[in-house]
């Protein structure tokens, strides 16, 4: 299949997508919130009609015990690489919505960019892989390689259910290559392909007191106060030169040698990138790391947020009954989600005040995952980025938690090739996200030349193993 004809096509067809796009981007699909959920089911069976429509085959909302999953396919050449296609269309919250220049569910072009919750993650790039297959069924009826399409609803809650559903369907869901597209670039005109992940592990922390609220004048100095203890619990979290104070916590990080250490700074981010990028002046974290680093080869604990007590408006002097912290861990190989879990449990107990009681309960783990940068896949994106952007793609860690990547790679036994299309600058899980409408075009773009190199995919992993074999 000629990739000019679909590009051409593309090309042609921006303003369609864009708005369909839009579209897509209406629906408050909150994986987080129940009262989302229907939402996120209408979301479901919009995209499996969309993806009907452009020619896919056996187009399936598949229920979970939680949000759907929708399945697709394409595959009328056996003898030709088979291409898996991930993406999510889950959010987080828009909250808080009043920092946004424009409503988070409302899409909004400004600028060159698109606005609202999910259009960078993960909607956008999901999208641009749907229209790099759109672009070819569109004008030859058929695809370079076959294709097969997982489109998930929990990837911000941890994606609870779709390790069993890939279990489940290992033999049908077999292929050459998976595509994730839900990493970012350095630059507009500087891509990235992901080689490493770190996992994750969520924590919630509840501290509880008196049974009621009771009266600051009558009881303060005299009954511990919940909130405050927490904020003694989450302090001895990190020691004064910003360490996870766990004990244990490291032991089992992996150590990096000098080769490793050149190559990220070589390719990845600068301090003053990083902290421009966060619009602060000054770092902060464990020290003999660049920040690179500290955010990609080294974990993290980061307290998300806390609540109790007073917050509305005026004053009420009170001792508040409890107290709760949402906290969330980022992991390295070789850290063990499971462990670092106990680990936590174990520390909280410990320093715990005696007049207050504690529960830690934990959930949402993900292992961290590495990916062979010389991979034939690998390698095909790096050509198709080129083509695409105009310029080869560096290689960077990512220090954000992708949950299928190790499930790809150790179930399916596919190498998960992390082709991102964000930037820096387009604030997912933040207010005012955005996703830049050239690299729309460019991502795209991109896709249709993936899906035409991956033609050749068995190929080229044949003559690697040959060539392994002569030089053995």
């Amino acid at each position: 299949m000629d990739p000019h004809r679909a590009l051409k096509y593309a090309r042609t067809h921006r303003a369609t997508f864009v708005s369909e796009l839009k579209e897509f981007l209406r629906f408050r699909t909150v994986s987080s919130e129940p009262e989302y959920a229907n939402d996120l089911k209408k979301c479901a069976h919009w995209l499996a009609n969309h993806l009907q429509h452009i020619g896919l085959e056996r187009v399936k909302v598949i229920p979970t015990k939680g949000h759907p999953i929708v399945y697709a396919a394409w595959q009328r050449t056996p003898a030709r690489p088979t291409v898996l296609i991930y993406g999510h269309y889950d959010v987080l919250p828009g909250e808080p919505v009043r920092e946004w220049r424009t409503p988070p569910f409302n899409p909004t072009i400004l600028d060159g960019n698109l606005h609202g919750r999910g259009a960078s993650d993960d909607k956008g790039q999901l999208f641009s892989h749907i229209k790099a297959i759109e672009s070819y069924l569109s004008t030859g009826r058929a695809l370079p390689v076959n294709v097969k399409c997982i489109f998930e609803g929990e990837e911000e809650i941890g994606s609870p259910h779709l390790t069993s559903f890939i279990v489940r369907n290992k033999r049908a869901l077999r292929a050459d290559a998976a595509v994730i597209s839900d990493t970012r670039m350095l630059a507009s005109d500087r891509p990235a392909i992901s080689y490493a992940q770190r996992g994750g592990l969520r924590a919630e922390l509840e501290v509880k007191g008196p049974p009621h609220e009771l009266h600051s004048g009558n009881f303060g100095g005299a009954v511990h106060n919940p909130l405050q203890a927490l904020c003694e619990i989450i302090a001895r979290l990190h020691d004064a030169h910003g360490r996870v104070a766990i004990p244990g916590f490291y032991d089992d990080v992996r150590h990096w040698g000098e080769e490793e250490r050149v190559f990220m700074e070589r390719t990845g981010p600068s301090d003053d990138q990083i902290l421009q990028d966060a619009k602060v002046e000054q770092g902060w974290g464990e020290s003999g790391f660049s920040l690179y680093e500290r955010t990609t080869t080294r974990p993290a604990l980061t307290l998300n947020g806390m609540a109790g007590g007073h917050h509305g408006a005026g004053a009420k002097s009170i001792i508040p009954a409890r107290a709760i912290a949402k906290l969330s861990f980022r992991l390295v190989p070789n850290q063990d989600p499971q462990k670092i879990a106990q680990l936590f449990r174990d520390h909280i107990e410990h320093v715990t005040p005696p007049a207050v009681r504690s529960s830690a309960r934990t959930f949402s783990p993900i292992r961290p995952a590495l990916v062979d940068r010389n991979h034939p896949a690998v390698r095909a994106a790096a050509f198709a980025y080129k083509k695409g952007f105009g310029a080869f793609p560096v290689f960077l860690r990512s220090g954000g938690s992708i949950p299928v990547v190790t499930t790809f790679q150790e179930v399916l036994g596919c190498p998960a090739v992390l082709m991102g299309f964000g930037l820096p600058e387009d604030h997912i899980h933040g207010p005012n996200e955005k996703f830049y409408l050239p690299n729309f075009y460019n991502a795209i773009a991109t896709s249709i030349w993936y899906l035409a190199v991956a033609a050749k995919l068995r190929t080229a992993e044949r003559m690697e193993k040959q060539t392994k074999w002569q030089s053995s």
